[in-house]
């Protein structure tokens, strides 16, 4: 498709929605949600206004340029798909002007016209109105009707006193608006995978807020800095992420130093675990997630996780259970995390991988090495000076590969 841009002059974006229309009684307040996080996303456009009806959202946009407002778009849940629309009076002549003109500036060879009269009161039915406009434009252009494969197509959505005109159609995020199923705590890490099952999360209608855990003077700023940009990223389907760092070199340490080196992984993961469960509550969290794949790792073995799991008594949610690094990298890739989460710079977990990590762990032995040292004394302590700020999507951090 190749519309002449600076002669049609779009007014609107017109959005629909996607599983919210499954919702029933519910549909009320999922609209509202979208509502507010559309509002959000679309903040730093000061000329837009938003208008939103029972089926439908419409961004008027005043002026203002559509092609970043749409890029905000399609990072915001709950939307199924959006179009440019041109606004006009629900009156046939006029959807017949306004259609030849689209096609007019249309390089192409093929068109259909897709009508959706909404006001069953109108006057002409949605063949009839196909039917004249298609005419129209079938005498005073050399495009032809083909209503498979057109090269363009020109929709109509007919209400009671404006008809909203299209030529594309956008496609959306989908799932639920955020913040419709409540708030979980993901465990960010500086890796590939744990961004991903933020959007993951998220795209179900879960708000978000982060935890993640940093050894200094083993772990760098440069590995807090990149952290902090995978939550700018994240960040941007709900306008802003909440960022707990946790202190927890002191703790790792002496786990290393009590434990077997073989379960050195498994008894940090339950640790990791218990923490995130004391700030889950402290924020009312209902659960936790991480970006756990099943069998990717030594710890994400069933085994593993059974003896992990158990030190919680809260839903611990994997969003990449059964993905594959390749299935996983692409959504990185999709939503610009790759690139960062590729930076070479090490997080707690990659710091100290025991050469042999047990593979299949049994709690029996786990609790047994846990009962060598007061862990619960070093948790406190863990929480008591965690630090929390909140992340925007506009955060900038001088990332720099380290070549010497």
């Amino acid at each position: 498709m190749n519309i002449k841009q600076d002669k049609i002059v779009y007014d609107h974006i017109l959005i629909r929605y996607g599983e919210l229309s499954t919702k029933g009684k519910n549909k009320k307040d999922f609209i509202n949600r979208l509502y507010h996080n559309i509002k959000n996303a679309l903040r730093s456009f000061d000329n837009i206004t938003i208008e939103k009806t029972h089926d439908r959202t419409y961004v008027l946009l005043h002026g203002e340029d559509p092609t970043p407002i749409c890029e905000k778009l399609k990072m915001v849940f709950g939307i199924s798909s959006f179009s440019l629309a041109i606004k006009i009076d629900s009156d046939l002549e006029l959807m017949k002007e306004m259609s030849l003109k689209i096609a007019s500036e249309f390089e192409g060879e093929t068109f259909k016209m897709e009508t959706r009269r909404h006001h069953k009161q109108f006057f002409y039915g949605s063949d009839e109105i196909n039917r004249a406009c298609a005419t129209d434009i079938l005498i005073n252009t050399e495009l032809k009707v083909n209503v498979r494969k057109p090269d363009l197509r020109i929709a109509m959505e007919v209400r009671e006193y404006h008809t909203y005109i299209m030529t594309n159609k956008i496609k959306g995020a989908g799932g639920y608006p955020v913040g419709v199923n409540g708030k979980a705590l993901v465990m960010l890490s500086g890796g590939i995978d744990s961004p991903v099952a933020c959007f993951e999360i998220m795209k179900r209608g879960v708000a978000i807020e982060c935890i993640h855990y940093a050894s200094p003077p083993y772990t760098s700023q440069r590995a807090m800095d990149k952290v902090k940009q995978l939550a700018s990223v994240v960040a941007t389907c709900q306008g802003h992420v909440r960022l707990h760092t946790i202190p927890f070199t002191p703790l790792q340490l002496e786990i290393y130093k009590q434990c077997n080196e073989s379960y050195a992984i498994t008894i940090m993961r339950r640790m990791m675990y218990r923490i995130a469960e004391e700030v889950c509550q402290k924020q009312r969290c209902l659960a936790i997630a991480n970006g756990e794949c099943l069998g990717q790792v030594a710890s994400q073995t069933l085994e593993s996780m059974n003896v992990i799991n158990e030190v919680v008594n809260i839903p611990v949610l994997r969003p990449l259970i059964s993905m594959d690094k390749l299935e996983i990298i692409s959504i990185a890739e999709r939503i610009k995390t790759y690139e960062i989460s590729i930076q070479p710079f090490e997080d707690c977990c990659t710091i100290f991988t025991p050469k042999a990590p047990v593979t299949k762990p049994t709690s029996k032995k786990a609790n047994f090495m846990e009962a060598k040292f007061e862990y619960q004394t070093f948790i406190d302590t863990c929480i008591s000076e965690m630090t929390s700020e909140n992340i925007y999507p506009d955060y900038q951090a001088n990332i720099e590969e380290d070549l010497f």
